[in-house]
């Protein structure tokens, strides 16, 4: 049964139907109440309401913004009638629902068992979307490790590759570039450190993979300066003004070329086709948040849509130093 018919059925629900909701819903607020009991499903299959009743329950609870419950009504659809056609529409919105509240991990274990057994589901491009979500929601302030920005930036690349027509891939690809900057943002934090600690080996290789690995990010000025700050304090005075003369061919009109202008200068190191800070026009290319806009959650299920929604937007990761 589709979901318009079951919509427009449960305008129709008898006294009775209405009775078997709420005797899901005591069932599972008991569950919840008594989550230390060792009850198992079987004890409690002789007050189980039809798959239909549980279905519609678990969209009401959606719409009404209950997630906690929506989710319930949805797990136990799933393991009461394990062969049931509305299981993967259950598993899709319940990972919507576990979604809604942050809890990741269930989120992301619910769609990964319906994309195991609907691989080629209308829906499975928006349940690799939303399991990318759920990676990208649990990005790590910079100064803590970046594993998980790894994992949500092969996540959603993996939405650009399996889906790069959809409706997701555009927002996708801006996640990525949000996540390729955050992984900027570490390695210069920790290059900067190395820096201080006067461990310029290492403070140079930081930088130089910003510069390379990271070039769309717009942490690549900064790197160029401060691979400029390192090989003068190295005494490397032509790597220094081949460092130099990038920055200012890229980001002319940037502080930190006029930073390593005036550095150079005060040694006697310019060369003598150096430009002029802010002599040309900037050439810099836009920062991958410039026109992204922030994103806060993800959109409901395109086929099985509830009347409340969230916006289609989610928040862009800045990195703090």
């Amino acid at each position: 049964m589709s979901l318009r018919s079951i919509r427009n059925h449960s305008a129709d629900r008898s006294a009775g139907h209405h009775a078997a909701r709420y005797a899901s819903i005591a069932v599972i607020l008991s569950l919840a109440a008594c989550s230390g009991d060792k009850k198992t499903i079987n004890d409690l299959e002789a007050h189980v309401p039809p798959v239909e009743t549980l279905y519609n329950n678990g969209i009401d609870a959606l719409r009404d913004q209950r997630y906690a419950l929506s989710a319930a009504e949805f797990d136990v659809l799933q393991q009461n009638y394990p062969y049931s056609a509305y299981v993967a529409n259950a598993q899709l919105m319940g990972g919507y629902a576990y979604y809604l509240q942050d809890k990741y991990p269930e989120a992301v274990q619910q769609l990964d068992r319906f994309l195991e057994l609907h691989p080629t589901s209308p829906d499975a491009a928006y349940a690799f979307y939303l399991r990318a979500l759920c990676y990208y929601e649990q990005i790590a302030e910079v100064r803590r490790d970046q594993q998980g920005t790894v994992e949500a930036m092969n996540a959603l690349e993996e939405v650009i590759t399996r889906f790069p027509q959809s409706p997701y891939a555009r927002d996708a690809q801006l996640k990525v570039d949000l996540c390729r900057d955050h992984l900027a943002g570490k390695e210069m934090l920790v290059g900067r450190y190395y820096e201080q600690q006067r461990a310029y080996q290492s403070a140079v290789n930081r930088y130089q993979r910003v510069v390379q690995d990271f070039q769309t990010t717009n942490h690549v000025p900064e790197a160029l300066e401060r691979l400029v700050e390192v090989y003068l304090d190295l005494g490397l005075t032509d790597q220094a003004r081949r460092s130099a003369s990038v920055l200012s061919y890229n980001y002319p009109g940037s502080k930190w070329y006029r930073d390593a202008y005036d550095k150079l200068r005060s040694k006697h190191l310019l060369a003598a086709n150096s430009p002029v800070p802010g002599s040309v026009p900037d050439k810099s290319p836009a920062s991958p948040a410039d026109d992204a806009k922030p994103l806060a959650k993800a959109p409901p299920p395109p086929s099985q849509t509830p009347q409340a929604r969230r916006g289609f937007f989610s928040r862009a990761w800045h990195s703090v130093f």
